[in-house]
């Protein structure tokens, strides 16, 4: 019988369960760390300046348009037009009020494009910025009429206007007269090239649809960032039209300049030296004409 009679084991008693409750796991504060969207790579917050570029890849994360004015105009100098403009319903579209009002209270601001006055290097300029936060800085009445107010002025005062496009195209809510702004905001440049007045259009990612097949792409000068989406329509678009595969570098500002689209590729902390270079040529020119 003792055959089938268990050994005697010292015995164990388990430690009693940790609550994982009363671990305390390290406290990480938000936006501490960064992810590229380019490179993949985690980048600590610090480590990306005023310019918000990558240090691993050179990727330019999207700025607000109140951070890309800061970075362009002079100190103190930006004066801003319209700044109560806000879109109304003019569709009855669903929730489009509930909409602008999420949009307005994310980005503290009214719709998305900031215009107004400044001096760049000292020189006088008309300025328009999109905030791409703001609905995808998608084109309404809003923002066609903030831009083509914009061009009349510099064209009533005789000053160049620069224009830094970031849009995922016409704004569905406002149906036709999202898509009018197209010929509006043409109209007007189109007068203010006739007055031999310089208009500048910096393309910044995205720039697409509707805005891409308009003032963006209308600049007696037309400069981007590096690596910036530029098209029309949508990749898998194109492609399901034509059955066909299209580069992996389409829509690239890279791709565009190979082929004519685009007058240079200017990185993000040498745009504002580019746009004084330029501003210098063109009231050089201006001189030359009145003492002429």
């Amino acid at each position: 019988m003792k055959l089938f009679k268990k050994k005697n084991y010292i015995r164990m008693n388990p430690p009693e369960a940790i609550s994982t409750t009363e671990i305390e796991t390290p406290s990480i504060p938000d936006g501490l760390w960064i992810k590229c969207n380019h490179c993949d790579k985690i980048i600590y917050t610090k480590e990306i300046n005023k310019y918000k570029i990558c240090p691993n890849c050179g990727y330019h994360f999207r700025l607000t348009a109140k951070e890309r004015i800061l970075l362009t105009a002079d100190e103190n100098s930006f004066k801003e037009f319209d700044s109560n403009m806000q879109a109304k319903n003019p569709m009855d579209y669903p929730d489009y009020d509930k909409i602008i009002k999420k949009a307005q209270s994310k980005t503290e601001l009214k719709d998305a494009v900031i215009t107004g006055y400044c001096e760049i290097g000292g020189y006088h300029s008309i300025l328009a910025v999109m905030d791409s936060h703001f609905m995808m800085a998608s084109m309404g009445s809003v923002v066609g009429e903030k831009i083509t107010r914009a061009i009349e002025i510099a064209t009533e005062k005789k000053l160049p206007i620069i224009i830094f496009t970031a849009s995922g195209g016409a704004r569905m809510q406002e149906g036709i007269i999202s898509l009018m702004q197209m010929a509006k905001t043409s109209s007007a440049l189109n007068r203010h090239g006739k007055a031999g007045l310089l208009y500048i259009s910096v393309i910044t990612d995205p720039t697409t649809g509707g805005v891409s097949a308009s003032f963006a792409s209308l600049g007696d000068i037309i400069l981007s960032e590096p690596n910036a989406t530029i098209g029309f329509a949508g990749r898998r678009v194109i492609e399901g039209t034509i059955n066909e595969k299209l580069p992996d570098e389409f829509q690239t500002a890279e791709f565009q300049l190979e082929h004519g689209f685009l007058d240079k590729i200017v990185t993000r902390t040498d745009m504002r030296d580019m746009l004084i270079q330029i501003l210098k040529l063109h009231y050089q020119k201006e001189e030359v004409f009145e003492n002429g």
